[in-house]
C-alpha cells in the first residue's frame, strides 16, 4: 500500500477499521476485504479533455470523444454557446464517508462538478465566460461544489478549479 493512502477494512462487508500504511494482516478467503483510499494525494478530474495514460477511470470522460464534447458544450446567460474546459483538484478527507455515504463517489463528483459549472456559466454572458469573468467563475464554482459535496456528505475537500483557455462556438 502506498504511504499516501489508508486502507479501509471490512469484515464480511461491514466496516471494521481504518489502517495506515505499513505491515498489517487481514483474514483471508473473503472474510476481510481492504479498499485502499489515497487520502494524502491530490486527485483531479478533467472536463473536455483527457490526459493520456491516466490511471483513474473517472479522471476524464468515460465514453470517449462524444462524452467529452457533450460535457463542454454550455449555453451562457445571453444564449450564446461556449466550449468550457476545466480541471478540478480535490482531496479525500474521510475515507469511510467517501466509500460508504455516496454510491459511486468519483462519478458523483463528476456530476456535481458538471452541474455547478453549467449553473455558473449559465448566469454569465459569453464575454464574461471567455475573458473578464474567469476568476469569478473559478471561485464561485469552487465554493458551490464544496457546499454541494458537504451537503451530500461526500467527505471531499476541493483545492482548486482551473479554467484553461475557452473558445466561443
Amino acid at each position: 500500500m502506498p504511504s499516501d493512502s489508508v486502507a479501509v477494512v471490512q469484515r464480511f462487508g461491514k466496516y471494521l477499521k481504518d489502517v495506515p500504511a505499513g505491515l498489517h494482516f487481514k483474514l483471508p478467503f473473503g472474510i476481510d476485504a481492504a479498499t485502499i483510499v489515497p487520502v494524502k494525494r491530490q486527485l483531479k478530474q478533467e472536463f473536455g479533455f483527457t490526459t493520456p495514460g491516466a490511471r483513474d477511470p473517472y479522471q476524464g470522460a468515460r465514453d470517449g470523444r462524444q462524452e467529452t464534447k457533450r460535457e463542454t458544450e454550455m449555453v451562457t446567460g445571453d444564449l450564446n454557446a461556449a466550449l468550457v474546459e476545466w480541471v478540478v483538484q480535490y482531496r479525500i478527507s474521510e475515507p469511510v464517508k467517501f466509500l460508504f455515504e455516496v454510491r459511486e463517489p468519483s462519478e458523483t463528483l463528476r456530476y456535481v462538478s458538471e452541474s455547478v459549472m453549467r449553473e455558473v456559466v449559465g448566469d454569465r454572458t459569453v464575454d464574461e465566460v471567455i475573458t473578464i469573468g474567469r476568476q469569478e467563475i473559478e471561485s464561485e464554482a469552487l465554493a458551490k461544489m464544496q457546499a454541494l459535496s458537504t451537503k451530500y456528505a461526500m467527505a471531499v475537500s476541493y483545492t482548486q478549479l482551473t479554467l484553461p483557455p475557452i473558445y466561443s462556438v
